[in-house]
């Protein structure tokens, strides 16, 4: 197995955004090819962590990645800019991290046909951004790309942020939306109210949540399921009964003390990996 961490290039003065503090990398978790083994063609995926778009955090990041790793799929976790980064700013690290991803496919012994994202909480609104926008002529202009070499093939919603308004987790929306007023910040909370920009070009996707979330309220989930079905898209959800918020992989390994633990929903990994393989 080899582990490296790359700085992501990114011109975001083109998009007219600030570069300030913008530090993106993407760290990759992944087999190398053995000539016993040999080449694998292997499912990749890209994990974006929550942190209110204030951090990304740690539980949310290396555990998952090596959870789907020992499962043969190849990961990378992007740890995005976050604090106070407006749209797109992140939007735009998560799209130059699928591209990269896809353009060192071979290198990575990766299906470049086979390319997930995987997001929790504000990192679950990242996904579904990217989800929803990945074929935007603003995303692919901003990072002098087609839109093709940006194509998220499946994405993994973990308790994530959609909606705006009463229901939502108004912290991360307040960080996408800094320095903006009037109908600039209008026109940007429709781009970041999910439920309402699911497409024909959303990819399929795997969500889950727990009803009793008093973070991000489960009603994201499934307003995001129901712009999915209106649009046709193929989606599971899984929706547990207890378990609250930030549970990451459900775990000892992700617990905080005697929070985050969370046997019934910890089968979600498993699930979702089994989802991954059918795509």
């Amino acid at each position: 197995m080899f582990f490296e961490t790359i700085n992501l290039k990114i011109d975001y003065k083109k998009s007219g955004l600030s570069s300030e503090e913008c530090n993106p990398t993407l760290t990759s978790y992944c087999y190398d090819v053995p000539e016993e083994i040999g080449r694998k063609n292997r499912t990749a995926i890209i994990i974006f962590p929550g942190g209110g778009y204030d951090y990304c955090s740690e539980r949310e990041a290396e555990p998952v990645a090596l959870r789907f790793l020992g499962a043969g799929i190849n990961a990378f976790v992007l740890r995005y800019s976050c604090y106070k980064k407006r749209f797109p700013t992140d939007l735009l690290e998560a799209c130059a991290a699928i591209k990269y991803v896809r353009d060192n496919a071979e290198r990575f012994d990766i299906n470049p046909n086979k390319i997930l994202i995987c997001g929790f909480s504000a990192g679950g609104h990242l996904c579904a951004s990217v989800s929803c926008h990945w074929s935007k002529d603003f995303v692919a202009n901003g990072l002098s790309c087609k839109s093709d070499d940006i194509k998220p093939n499946g994405a993994i919603l973990a308790y994530p942020v959609i909606t705006t308004g009463g229901l939502t987790h108004q912290g991360s929306i307040d960080n996408l939306l800094t320095g903006t007023e009037g109908q600039e910040r209008d026109n940007i909370e429709k781009l970041v109210t999910l439920d309402k920009q699911v497409n024909s070009d959303t990819p399929k996707t795997f969500i889950w949540h727990c009803t009793d979330d008093g973070c991000v309220p489960v009603e994201n989930s499934l307003l995001y399921m129901a712009g999915l079905s209106k649009n046709k898209i193929p989606f599971e959800s899984h929706i547990y009964e207890w378990g609250g918020h930030g549970l990451s992989l459900c775990n000892f390994n992700t617990s905080t003390n005697d929070w985050h633990l969370q046997p019934v929903a910890e089968q979600w990994s498993e699930l979702a990996i089994k989802w991954a393989f059918r795509l």
